[in-house]
């Protein structure tokens, strides 16, 4: 039976990359308000952070008034928030989302010491940048996907040293581990790929891999895949998975304890022979595995 030591082991050796969906944020924003309330700051407890999409799309809705039809949908929101209120707007509220601090798990602090090749993460917050700032001292940078609207001398993405400034792409080739954020993040550079035009733009180049970095697409050919904390129940996340699991090695695995799949997402663990794992993501028996 695979475990985390075998886990981590492949990451440690190069031949797996964490691929991290928003059920990671909701394991660090829950741990995070169990300290808070142990400690008695129940102010503290209490974040707006958005851990899926349906909380990202009511968290438009709390501060703007949407349209039947883009609520419920973060893409759909974020497109009428840009098209109505201009893209500041949108970028503003998106700070407002993920700007809030939240400290690393357990398994993120356990990755980032793993020290992979490579750390995919599709969320819009900075966790894995802090873990990432605590454990590896300058040995990692990050490639974040970035939105034509609002970036000046516009690219498909940028890359950032650990210390958040902006390093042209060659600079990656040094990284023992390369934090590839497609769709965008709050730090260190506040670039956000969430609109339905955004994706749009992306989408019609994805296939192509246009927009997905050459260093990303070197790192992945020897390797397979371990998503954790992701769900794949929405169309546009499940075609950036399908791109950026194109040409890599494989074997690929998902941890998806005591959660039922819809047709779609079983049909995408099929169609890219995505093995599920049913092992707890909050846990300790993962921490002394990673060396």
């Amino acid at each position: 039976m695979i475990g985390w030591d075998h886990l981590f082991a492949r990451i440690s050796a190069g031949h797996l990359v964490p691929y991290l969906g928003p059920g990671m944020t909701a394991i660090a924003l829950d741990l995070q308000k169990q300290s808070a309330q142990t400690s008695g700051q129940s102010k503290e407890a209490d974040s707006i952070v958005p851990s899926n999409t349906k909380e990202l799309a009511d968290f438009f809705g709390r501060h703007v008034a949407l349209p039947k039809r883009a609520r419920g949908n973060p893409w759909a929101a974020a497109q009428y928030i840009e098209s109505k209120r201009h893209r500041q707007t949108l970028d503003s509220l998106m700070d407002r989302a993920f700007g809030q601090p939240i400290a690393p798990s357990p398994l993120h602090f356990s990755l980032a010491a793993s020290a992979p090749s490579m750390i995919v993460d599709t969320w819009y917050d900075g966790i894995m940048r802090v873990a990432l700032g605590c454990v590896a001292g300058d040995r990692w940078g990050e490639v974040q996907g970035t939105p034509r609207t609002g970036v000046r001398d516009f690219t498909w993405y940028r890359a950032y040293d650990a210390q958040g400034d902006s390093v042209a792409m060659q600079n990656a080739v040094d990284w023992k581990t390369l934090l590839y954020k497609p769709h965008g993040s709050v730090s260190p550079a506040h670039h956000f790929l969430v609109a339905d035009s955004d994706y749009v733009e992306v989408l019609t180049e994805l296939d192509i891999q246009t927009p997905i970095p050459d260093i990303v697409q070197r790192r992945r050919t020897s390797v397979g895949f371990l998503f954790l904390g992701c769900r794949f129940d929405d169309q546009m996340l499940r075609s950036y998975a399908r791109q950026i699991l194109k040409r890599s090695a494989g074997p690929h695995y998902a941890i998806l304890p005591d959660i039922e799949l819809t047709r779609n997402e079983l049909r995408f663990l099929e169609e890219m022979q995505i093995t599920r794992l049913n092992l707890p993501l909050v846990g300790l028996d993962y921490v002394s595995n990673p060396a």
